[in-house]
């Protein structure tokens, strides 16, 4: 095999394939990027046996062929390089040469195409269409919520749900859930199916995030492919059948009120600075006729703050782990957002009126704090 390529691109290509790149495996060929010239085209390949990405790049093929080689080296290899044409050549016995400039690397070991496990063949019947953008944006504003333990495996991923015109993404980790609506192009037949929240973080780093341009959705059994620009992301799904939601949301409360975002925001932010990590010192919110007061006691000293809201209901005093708030005031792009609460140990609600996102979180106990 011999091949040539800009460093940019060849680089660009590498830094995508190797998100799946397995960082622990007992099995030497998956630390291995492929590197396919056997056609018309240079293809890049990476798979971990979950999730498997495979780009295209543009380059010359002086001689056609396939050969396997580790991910770390060749990186730091392609890293280091002068910016400009890189010749990668490999000879019978898998032994690679990269040349670029004055730089030559020799004998570097390489393994067979064929001991590769290559991305499994899907039949793609139909797919959705979105802009990366759009869905660059779904899994920001649902990611966090996933679990980090696998004690419950389909809490580590993220449902993808399509009913005729919407897609649905819910995430949840047992003490809050995120769920965003969208409203796609066209209806589509039913789908359903949960993706590991690996792949989705991996899918999002490499995601252009233009709104011009299109990623493509297949959903199979057991994988969901992500076709988008020269690249192609396989992820294997989570088995099992995916709580249920609807049963755990209400439209029943005892009090509503508006805030401006970004102050609630900035004044949990400013009530964080008084708990040290790992430390659960809930945040207390006493809500009134007109404005909201922010409580925390912690070791570190204690901390009080006002701000001003429109009311409907019940007066009411609740507590919050403070991250939960944080991490879904993040992700709202709206500047006032409406608070559903019902009472100090039923879920809080964050969602706007077509609710195209809802965030619910469940309080803690405060008493300890406020005593």
């Amino acid at each position: 095999m011999k091949l040539i390529c800009s460093k940019g691109n060849l680089l660009k290509g590498v830094n995508i394939v190797s998100k799946a790149v397995p960082s622990k495996t007992t099995m030497s060929i998956l630390e291995c990027i492929l590197i396919d010239a056997s056609a018309n085209e240079i293809k890049l390949t990476a798979n971990d046996m979950e999730l498997g990405i495979e780009t295209r790049i543009e380059g010359t093929i002086e001689q056609k062929g396939i050969v396997a080689v580790n991910a770390k080296d060749f990186i730091e290899i392609i890293r280091n390089l002068p910016d400009n044409d890189v010749t990668i050549e490999s000879d019978s016995n898998y032994k690679i040469s990269i040349t670029c400039e004055k730089a030559h690397f020799r004998n570097i070991p390489g393994k067979s195409g064929e001991d590769f496990s290559y991305l499994p063949y899907i039949e793609k019947n139909d797919s959705i269409c979105l802009s990366q953008f759009t869905l660059k944006e779904l899994i920001r504003q649902t990611i966090f919520s996933i679990a980090d333990s696998d004690n419950n495996k389909l809490m580590t991923g993220e449902l993808f749900e399509v009913h005729d015109n919407e897609l649905k993404v819910v995430s949840l980790d047992g003490h809050r859930i995120s769920i965003r609506r969208i409203e796609l192009k066209e209806s589509y037949p039913d789908r359903k199916a949960v993706v590991p929240g690996k792949s989705l973080q991996e899918i999002s780093k490499i995601l252009s995030g233009e709104t011009g341009d299109e990623v493509h959705i297949f959903f199979t059994n057991n994988h969901i492919v992500f076709e988008f620009n020269t690249t192609t992301v396989v992820s294997r799904l989570i088995e099992g059948e995916y709580f249920k939601i609807n049963q755990m949301l209400s439209n029943d409360y005892e009090t509503k009120f508006l805030i401006n975002k970004k102050e609630l925001l900035n004044c949990i932010g400013r009530a964080t600075v008084l708990i040290k990590e790992g430390d659960k010192k809930p945040i207390i919110f006493r809500i009134t006729d007109t404005n909201m007061e922010i409580n925390i006691n912690s070791q570190l000293g204690s901390m009080k703050e006002e701000i001003d809201i429109e009311k409907q209901g019940k007066d009411i005093m609740i507590g919050f782990n403070p991250k939960f708030l944080i991490d879904a005031l993040r992700v709202i792009d709206d500047e006032t957002i409406s608070v559903y609460m019902v009472n100090p140990k039923a879920p809080c609600y964050i969602r706007d009126d077509e609710q195209k996102y809802i965030y619910l979180i469940l309080p803690v106990n405060f008493n300890a704090a406020v005593s």
